[in-house]
């Protein structure tokens, strides 16, 4: 009976459907297109509330779980990213099956009554590996990406053709639920070509998207760039932004337009090193209800994140951030698809909306009953169980090239993994520093011993190695992590990327090497691999690499008498990948946050199950993994402090001359300023004095230098220098927020920390300024917003640093 009353409840939450839903059922021929001020859906007003998911972050089994927790959340439309590194692991073979099958993943939201807003790129971003390039697009080393080059523009549209056969029968006009497509994704952050834009927009169209509404999206200080005259606009923007500011500049080109949020970030994503991300639920709440009120559409990213599986988490930039395993965003709907606080605090505002909205009117409907809220899957603990099994790294390895000099990943013909470099030392009886750059995660072994690591997220490129022998070996174990996704350096290479010198000074003589032949050798990430890598050890010694430090492959085992959703706790490991059942789970690293890596258990079965790890560093106690009902993903392990002042730094501006003072502007928006006269250096020194209102701290959301010709200077090699203070207990708030590209993210002093303030930023080198961009903080008011200030320009560095 118990059974029988589910069904029915469940039954008849499913039939709480609107006209709109209905008809996407019938599969009948619609339409969708932009009316005067508002969205027409088969001719009628329609306000789209969009849950943006994505199909290979979600095990296959958990689709339907997932679409119905965003539809019980009142939303009626899922808006997808098409991953084309995901669909097309290798130049020309296409994969559109198991959590790749995206048609499969389209006609599940029609049978649930959802409309889909599908974004096909070729860019997605999504901290995703490349931004979902495919990685084999870097083996033409000179090929430019995002641009109108030859073979890319070629792959692009064969790749969109094959999009276009899975899903282009399924837009509204055919009978199916897909109601608009994105043309390429944010490229103002990126660029500015608009016959870039409208090749990628016609492609779309000759790949059989000529009927559906095209749409492109932006942020609001610099959508213009690349809008393109027949397209619909759409703003991004996150929780605590003000929402008229965001679409001020658009109502003014287009006072007849609908408005869209087609991204409003609910959280936002976590770095290997940082703080778990977290926003709070009022505040997205209070901007999804400020945009229903006005009738403006908007899509929730992440409604629910899901997992970055094996290798696919991305990097961010400037500089080298690598993003975790976990997508879980702080969505309403977390990791694992269970809800939160979030998600009931939301759904609750949301019944407000499921009416029908009249744009003469300004207002909604009669309230319609939200579905049904669907069963969560088990969580199950899982006792601590010990890998015995041990294969070193070098089993692994694949000697593919024993001469020549030094290649990169993809020269190598593998996009994920590592590569060890070898090659034999002429006689330096001193010490040497070793220079190289390495992508991403270097360790340094002579004669196989353990030297020292070189991190690309640290900008450590130099090493100082001990006197050699004549013959004696140098190796370098280089790891790839997640290509960067975003700005212009998603041209992003693997393994060693410069000559490798060595220099010493040998009797006063300023003495270098830089050796000419290598070895190279792929570690693939791949369980195909791994299972080899066991079964060799197990039979014969083949080991070319007996590097000392424990790196390698461990397996064990767990037995299951029923199966559910667990958390391995990887916080006795170091760094590397995990497979179970040959599933790859993804990538861990002790630093944190994330110590847990989250396994669905669709992928568990009763009895046996294995676990394979691959550690690249060797585990740092003991050889035990245990399974958790909760994650870990805010616990950090760092050896220094994150914020950018050492211990027994004091800043001294003593007969220190500003380059400029002045005061800027209270309120929202980009603020730019002029030299009297152009000033060059390679320090820049921001002097916070107060701030409007008379607030106790201070906020930067952005910063760009005008070079010589007043144009932005590129912050790709940008560092902080120093920082007075940041704010790392409520959030990520460390001075390199300010040019990391993102609006929505800033520096922040603490709450009780008196002016002035300071933030010094390395440039790389010397360079000529004419003036610098401000912005402050996105939200209403611009809270926090610095008054006074003066700016210092120097080629070395100040007193006291």
């Amino acid at each position: 009976m118990k059974h029988m009353l589910l069904s029915l409840a469940l039954a008849a939450g499913m039939m709480v459907a609107t006209a709109t839903d209905a008809a996407a059922a019938k599969q009948q021929p619609g339409s969708f297109k932009v009316g005067n001020k508002t969205f027409l859906l088969n001719d009628k007003p329609f306000v789209v509330k969009a849950a943006e998911v994505h199909y290979p972050r979600i095990p296959r089994e958990y689709w339907e779980q997932r679409i119905q927790m965003c539809k019980a959340l009142g939303m009626n439309t899922l808006c997808i990213y098409i991953f084309w590194n995901a669909h097309e692991q290798q130049e020309g073979v296409f994969d559109f099956t198991g959590n790749n099958d995206i048609r499969a993943f389209v006609q599940l939201a029609q049978k649930n009554g959802m409309w889909v807003i599908v974004r096909p790129g070729p860019y997605v971003c999504a901290e995703w590996e490349m931004g979902g390039l495919p990685w084999w697009l870097l083996k033409k080393k000179d090929i430019r990406l995002r641009e109108q080059d030859p073979y890319f523009m070629e792959r692009l549209e064969i790749f969109e053709q094959k999009v276009a056969h899975q899903l282009a029968d399924l837009t509204i006009d055919k009978g199916g639920p897909i109601i608009m497509v994105q043309v390429e994704n944010e490229y103002g952050s990126y660029g500015e070509d608009k016959p870039y834009i409208s090749a990628v927009r016609d492609c779309l169209r000759r790949s059989g998207f000529d009927k559906v509404e095209l749409f492109q999206c932006d942020w609001s200080s610099n959508f213009t760039k690349n809008g393109l005259d027949d397209l619909t606009w759409t703003m991004n923007f996150g929780t605590g932004a003000n929402i008229d500011q965001e679409f001020k500049k658009l109502g003014e080109l287009r006072p007849n337009s609908p408005k869209m949020c087609s991204e409003f970030w609910s959280g936002w994503f976590d770095k290997w090193g940082g703080r778990h991300e977290t926003r709070g639920a009022e505040a997205m709440v209070d901007g999804i209800s400020q945009m229903l009120d006005r009738g403006i559409s908007f899509s929730l990213y992440m409604t629910h994140g899901g997992t970055n599986w094996g290798h696919w988490a991305g990097a961010n930039s400037p500089g080298f951030a690598p993003d975790v395993t976990s997508y879980d965003y702080d969505a309403p709907i977390n990791e694992a698809g269970q809800t939160t606080d979030k998600y009931w605090t939301l759904r609750k505002a949301m019944e407000k909306y499921s009416g029908d909205f009249d744009p003469a009117t300004g207002t909604w409907g009669k309230s319609r009953k939200l579905p049904a809220v669907p069963k969560e899957y088990p969580t199950i603990a899982i006792p601590s169980f010990e890998l015995t099994e041990f294969a070193p790294l070098g089993y692994g390895s694949d000697v593919v090239d024993t001469k020549g000099g030094l290649k990169t990943f993809e020269e190598m013909d593998f996009g994920w993994g590592a590569m060890i470099y070898s090659t034999k030392l002429p006689e330096i009886p001193v010490q040497s520093v070793l220079k190289v750059e390495a992508h991403d995660y270097a360790q340094v072994f002579i004669n196989d011993q353990f030297i020292g690591k070189l991190d690309r997220v640290k900008h450590e490129t130099s090493l100082i190695l001990p006197a050699v022998k004549k013959g004696d070996e140098l190796a370098i174990l280089v790891e790839g992590m997640g290509r960067i996704n975003f700005g212009r350096a998603i041209k992003d290479f693997k393994g060693i990327v410069s000559e490798v010198v060595l220099s010493a000074d040998l009797d006063g003589v300023e003495t270098t090497w830089k050796p000419r032949q290598w070895t190279k050798a792929r570690i693939k990430d791949d369980y195909s691999v791994a299972v080899e890598a066991l079964r060799e050890v197990q039979t014969f010694s083949i080991s070319t690499y007996q590097l000392s430090t424990n790196a390698g492959y461990y397996r064990g085992y767990f037995n299951l008498k029923k199966t559910g959703d667990t958390f391995l706790n990887l916080e006795n490991w170091g760094k590397g990948q995990v497979y179970v059942n040959g599933h790859a789970i993804g990538r861990y690293w002790y630093i944190g946050p994330q110590q847990t890596l989250y396994v669905p258990g669709c992928w568990l079965k009763r009895g046996k199950n294995e676990v394979i790890v691959l550690d690249v560093m060797g585990p740092r106690g003991e050889k035990t993994i245990e399974g958790l009902q909760k994650p870990i993903i805010d616990r950090l392990n760092l050896d220094r402090p994150q914020t950018h002042r050492l211990e027994g730094q004091n800043l001294d501006l003593s007969g220190e001359k500003p380059a400029i003072e002045g005061e800027f502007k209270p309120g929202n928006g980009w603020q730019e300023v002029k030299f009297q006269q152009p000033v060059s250096g390679r320090y820049v020194c921001i002097e916070a004095l107060n701030s409007h209102n008379n607030r106790e701290y201070c906020c930067i959301a952005e910063w760009y230098m005008l070079g010589a010709d007043g144009t932005r200077l590129s912050r790709e090699p940008w560092q902080v220098a120093y920082c007075d203070d940041e704010d790392i207990e409520s959030g990520n708030k460390t001075g390199d927020k300010i040019f990391d590209l993102q609006e929505s993210t800033y520096w922040s002093t603490n709450r009780g920390v008196q002016f002035p303030h300071y933030l010094i930023i390395d440039l790389g080198q010397d360079q000529t300024f004419t003036g610098f961009q401000y912005l402050p903080r996105v939200e209403a008011g611009a809270p926090e917003s610095i008054r006074q200030y003066r700016i210092y320009v120097k080629s070395s560095l100040f007193k006291g640093l």
